[in-house]
């Protein structure tokens, strides 16, 4: 191959993957402060194993989310999500609440105080990108990946599948033709299935949603599309997997295409900037895309906890600038306040719109009427185009 052709692979896991379960219930949590009280603090962290769910963490919110309320959101995620099997089912489930009031310490350093503005949650580095392999400016690999299971849960939870179980993961293989994505190599999913249909069968069922999400001409070589590889998937969800919060963060984000800051999203509220920022570093890079100003950019932004602003911004499009990179950071920031409170109010994060982001992917969703996945607006477009003229 030549420089400009290579293979890139990203995996996506389903909201019935274990870790998925863990992540979709902290989400709720921090759902349920924000529905509340839009300034709880939220940093809750699940385990679910075999018929087990433990919650814990450290919040400061309204004393009405108690112990029991935390239980039943739980049970009510896992109801949603569909798990109603023997090994782990919504109803029989032991779940214990590990959780109790935030760190005054903490609170010291994010509070604002007198002549003292609102300071990051935590210390840290995150990351923003977006290129033009898609129409919602994401890596080709995941966008595809997600889009697989998307539809793979979507036909099980309208009854079209009732076959389908829903743990999932899938993995896409995309050949690259002078740095642009041409066609499928490979294609992998495992999903959990009822134990009457066989491999043909679950192959056959996989096959038309593949078919249905890659473009016309995309689809893999047969002996390259790995559907159960192992042969049989029907235990499977926390009943064959201990699953964690924040084990997922490159599905969460980009794939592998770009990096990733090392923080975890779900569970927290967004006075983290492990979340907050991120966020806001991804809608930077997609309008900065989105304006024709680079065709693929990359952007990080640091913190320190208990200080507002960011330590440094920094920009870059491999090559691919329509503008002066150098200018590009000052911009970014002459468009945006960069400070926890600014990235709060410009993108409306103060709503309980997380939950719903914590499968299939944090970003290249379309914004929502009620401020979910706002970062995904384009709206920064004329703000940086006049900001570097």
């Amino acid at each position: 191959m030549s420089q400009g052709d290579y293979l890139f692979t990203s995996e996506s896991v389903s909201e019935g993957h274990p870790d998925k379960v863990a992540d979709g219930i902290s989400d709720a949590v921090v759902d349920a402060y924000m529905t509340l009280d839009p300034q709880s603090r939220v940093g809750v962290e699940t385990l679910v194993t075999t018929n087990r769910v433990v919650m814990a963490g450290e919040v400061r919110g309204p004393a009405t989310l108690d112990a029991e309320e935390h239980e039943r959101i739980a049970r009510q995620c896992v109801r949603e999500i569909g798990y109603e099997q023997e090994g782990f089912h919504w109803k029989k489930a032991r779940v214990e609440v590990l959780i109790h009031n935030q760190s005054e310490d903490i609170a010291i350093g994010v509070d604002a105080a007198g002549n003292k503005s609102e300071g990051a949650g935590d210390q840290g580095i995150m990351f923003g990108y977006a290129c033009r392999e898609t129409d919602v400016l994401m890596p080709a690999p995941i966008h595809y990946a997600h889009a697989i299971l998307r539809s793979l849960a979507e036909a099980r939870r309208s009854g079209a599948e009732p076959g389908l179980y829903p743990d999932a993961k899938s993995q896409v293989t995309l050949l690259y033709a002078d740095g642009k994505p041409v066609r499928a190599s490979s294609v992998v999913v495992s999903t959990q299935h009822h134990e009457s249909l066989d491999q043909a069968q679950i192959r056959e069922i996989v096959r038309q949603h593949v078919e249905g999400v890659l473009p016309d001409g995309w689809m893999c070589p047969e002996d390259e599309f790995y559907v159960n590889p192992t042969g049989r998937f029907v235990t499977g969800g926390p009943d064959s997997d201990c699953g964690l919060t924040g084990r997922k963060i490159i599905v969460d984000t980009y794939g592998g295409s770009a990096p990733h800051g090392g923080g975890a999203f779900s569970g927290k509220d967004p006075s983290k900037v492990d979340r907050s920022a991120a966020y806001a570093a991804r809608y930077l890079a997609r309008n900065v895309v989105a304006a024709g100003l680079a065709g693929r950019c990359v952007i990080q932004i640091s913190y320190a906890i208990g200080v507002a602003k960011p330590l440094s911004v920094y920009v870059h499009t491999y090559g691919t600038a329509t503008c002066d990179e150098q200018k590009l950071p000052g911009a970014l920031c002459e468009v945006m306040d960069l400070t926890p409170r600014g990235i709060r109010d410009h993108l409306g994060l103060d709503k309980p719109i997380y939950a719903r982001t914590s499968a299939y992917g944090h970003f290249g969703r379309p914004p929502e009427l009620d401020g979910g996945f706002s970062w995904e607006r384009d709206d920064l477009v004329e703000g940086l185009v006049s900001a570097l003229t």
